[in-house]
């Protein structure tokens, strides 16, 4: 009867959490669970049992989840950024539905018909937090800093509509990448 009540009572921890992906370390910080065989076994039941999901290996989620926020806890740290930021901000306008993001590898996955693509960022650059908003459980870049990181991985990128974007703030976020060949892309950009 104990062990049930514990069960019931991960299952409602993580249900009344306002996130909707968790990894399994947050989970066992969240119920206060130490023993990790016992966590393992009851979430395999609860994916089993369908009232959680398993999207990868030690990620869980909530059956109606935020693919958004599953795409900050793929691979930590990253945050949303690029080419699905600068569409949502209308400086592009090529429509694509995968979810961009900038992290300390490359990769693309496909989780439930839906494409998490990750591009390799300086460590100094994915550790600077300023331009990027945090909220709601989510790490998503400005449109300000993903016009920058596009930049800096694709110097070649065409942009549809910079006049959306906040110049001032471009110039402040510039110093933070530390290359001159992304200055001099900005400048050519602004001309």
């Amino acid at each position: 009867m104990i062990s049930s009540r514990k069960n019931n009572n991960l299952l409602f921890s993580i249900y009344t959490d306002e996130r909707t992906v968790f990894s399994k370390n947050t989970i066992a910080l969240l119920t206060n669970n130490s023993n990790r065989e016992k966590l393992n076994s009851s979430l395999n039941y609860y994916v089993k049992s369908g009232k959680l999901l398993n999207p990868r290996k030690g990620i869980y989620a909530k059956t109606a989840y935020n693919p958004e926020e599953l795409a900050c806890t793929l691979y930590t740290p990253s945050y949303i950024s690029l080419e699905y930021v600068l569409q949502q901000a209308g400086v592009i306008f090529q429509y694509d539905e995968k979810i961009t993001s900038v992290s300390y590898l490359s990769r693309q996955l496909e989780i439930d018909n839906k494409t998490y693509q990750y591009r390799k960022i300086k460590n100094e650059i994915l550790v600077n937090f300023e331009g990027i908003n945090r909220e709601n459980n989510l790490n998503i870049a400005s449109p300000e800093r993903a016009l920058l990181d596009t930049l800096y991985l694709n110097p070649e990128y065409f942009f549809d509509n910079i006049n959306l974007l906040n110049k001032d703030l471009i110039y402040s976020y510039l110093n933070n990448y530390k290359s001159k060949r992304l200055i001099e892309r900005v400048q050519a950009l602004f001309k």
